[in-house]
């Protein structure tokens, strides 16, 4: 069975910075995408980064410059590293990864306070 693992998450004042982690294990072939959304109290869930298999990237507009996705396809695992975290970050992050299916973490918490 497939499962995705998030870590990473935690309570920071703004302007400091967390690195998400996301592993996927089972029998997945092979992944050719990974990705971050969030969920905010309130608020619709919103696409916050991906990345395929070929290092191509795409970011929300409200975390451009601050937000950097990237991957190890060896240990099919993507990473989100956040700079500059702002209040408005707080939020349940999920992975979500591709692999012919489509699979869902559980999420991992945010929460950044001024």
């Amino acid at each position: 069975q497939v499962q995705l693992v998030e870590s990473g998450g935690g309570l920071v004042p703004a302007g400091e910075s967390l690195r998400l982690s996301c592993a996927a294990s089972g029998k997945i072939f092979r992944i050719d995408y990974m990705g971050w959304y969030r969920q905010a109290p309130g608020k619709q869930r919103e696409l916050v980064a991906g990345i395929n298999a070929g290092g191509s990237t795409n970011y929300a507009d409200s975390v451009k410059g601050r937000f950097t996705i990237s991957r190890d396809n060896a240990k099919n695992t993507v990473y989100l590293q956040m700079n500059s975290l702002k209040p408005e970050d707080t939020a349940v992050y999920l992975c979500t990864a591709r692999g012919g299916l489509v699979y869902w973490g559980q999420g991992t918490q945010v929460t950044v306070f001024s």
